[in-house]
């Protein structure tokens, strides 16, 4: 009986050394877009870094956007993560602190960079908002299980988000102090009472 592994293609769903590889030189183009940006990498850098010959490079990713693009897809995963302990209000400071930690790394600061306007890759820019739209339908499906256990009155959730989120970014982006716990808890408190506050009678 087939496994089905036959009809996975080989270029998409490596096994053994070839998946090894490809995970060296995906986290070694991650590592150099966080030092040096996005457009200021080369494959021969990327080679030396990962430990491969730089044919490994061009033969796995002939176009070098592809690449940067599945760097940032692989690495940013963690930043769209929102847990379910079933207390919202946690939930919701821990996303905050995780999202800060990410943005105050150098890979977190090349993401910020590159979602500007001033960047004019479509390539890159589809997936950035593709990054972007993960982070926020892992907060929809945390607020719509908060909706329905009655924690939170519907809402809409990218509102939400985007009401928690700012503040982030505008004390990180700032540089001028570490973003806090407390300073999660205050953002959490004063969105969620807002929220219940002018929510319609039911």
């Amino acid at each position: 009986m087939a496994d089905g592994t036959a009809d996975q293609p080989p270029a998409r769903r490596p096994g053994g050394r070839n998946a090894r590889v490809r995970a060296r030189i995906l986290a070694a183009t991650a590592e150099l877009v966080a030092r040096d940006g996005i457009a200021g990498f080369r494959y021969e850098e990327v080679a030396e870094l990962a430990g491969v010959h730089k044919t490994s490079v061009y033969r796995n990713w002939p176009d070098r956007e592809e690449l940067v693009v599945e760097a940032l897809l692989r690495y940013a995963e963690d930043l769209a993560s929102v847990a379910d302990t079933g207390d919202l209000h946690r939930d919701l400071v821990d996303f905050l602190l995780a999202l800060a930690g990410g943005l105050e790394t150098p890979f977190g600061r090349t993401l910020e960079q590159a979602i500007q306007p001033a960047y004019q890759s479509p390539t890159i820019r589809q997936a950035l908002t593709r990054i972007l739209d993960l982070r926020v339908a892992a907060l929809q499906r945390r607020v719509d299980t908060a909706v329905d256990r009655g924690e939170l009155p519907p809402v809409d959730s990218s509102f939400l988000g985007e009401m928690i989120s700012g503040p982030v970014r505008l004390i990180v982006n700032r540089g001028m102090r570490p973003f806090t716990r407390a300073d999660a808890e205050r953002i959490v408190a004063v969105v969620l009472a807002g929220i219940r506050a002018t929510a319609p009678p039911a």
